[in-house]
């Protein structure tokens, strides 16, 4: 079973490769994996990727949410896989076509994960981009709707919010993945932000996330390092926790 701190993955949401190297060096061995998404990836491209997974020895989760005709996202996705990362990013979207390109674009060398609604995205938003129905009035409902497409689709697991995890779990297996972004501690600042569907690290774990995305609470502490380790410890307590019951 991971460890607490292994479950943590700390997204790189700076603008250079210098300010995100001096966050690695920081963070190392206190967070199991890094995401380096679509800011960071478009100012320092492939080379900081090499850097992280070849000279700092440090796991990836590439976040592009790869969304394009199926020909496209096949091939984007091959040269993803090329660049040894753990984890990477497909949009739902509409097509279950485009996720099994990027599934076969992966060549099994990384694990695709579809993305299902961001956390960011309420349903009154769905309402206004035009969604009707239970798809739009509920949004649990939208994310198990496309959290199947990418289990059929041969994803490894989506990107979920914590309130979701759990019954992806119970109805798509233990074995699918669920990654899960919308952390916020209860001994956080509370300031706000576009998050909506949020749950504290525990919350989340108890509910089945493999990962929780962790940016701001560890970023904006005035101790990051102290921050990252007291989530991995509040991890480790939920996880003994959960055991004993099993017991």
């Amino acid at each position: 079973m991971k460890k607490g701190k292994e479950r943590i993955v700390f997204p790189l949401d700076v603008p250079t490769a210098a300010d995100a190297k001096k966050l690695v060096s920081r963070l190392r061995g206190h967070v199991g994996m890094f995401k380096v998404g679509l800011e960071l990836f478009i100012s320092s491209g492939p080379a900081l990727v090499d850097w992280l997974t070849n000279r700092a020895g440090v796991a990836v989760f590439l976040d592009l949410k790869l969304h394009d005709i199926p020909t496209t996202v096949e091939r984007a996705m091959a040269r993803i896989a090329a660049m040894g990362v753990e984890l990477a990013t497909v949009h739902c979207g509409e097509s279950l076509s485009m996720l099994e390109a990027a599934v076969r674009g992966s060549r099994g060398k990384v694990d695709v994960l579809g993305v299902t609604l961001l956390t960011s995205v309420s349903s009154e938003d769905l309402r206004g981009a035009g969604y009707r129905g239970e798809l739009a009035d509920d949004s649990r409902r939208m994310v198990m709707f496309k959290a199947e497409m990418a289990r059929a689709a041969g994803c490894a697991g989506v990107v979920c919010s914590g309130l979701e995890a759990a019954e992806i779990k119970s109805r798509l297996g233990e074995g699918f993945l669920a990654v899960t972004p919308g952390i916020r501690p209860d001994w956080g600042s509370g300031a706000a932000d576009d998050q909506r569907r949020v749950v504290t690290p525990a919350m989340a774990v108890a509910r089945g996330a493999d990962y929780i995305v962790v940016g701001r609470p560890i970023r904006d502490a005035d101790d990051p390092v102290a921050a990252a380790q007291r989530i991995g410890e509040e991890i480790d307590a939920t996880l003994a926790a959960m055991a004993d019951k099993r017991l």
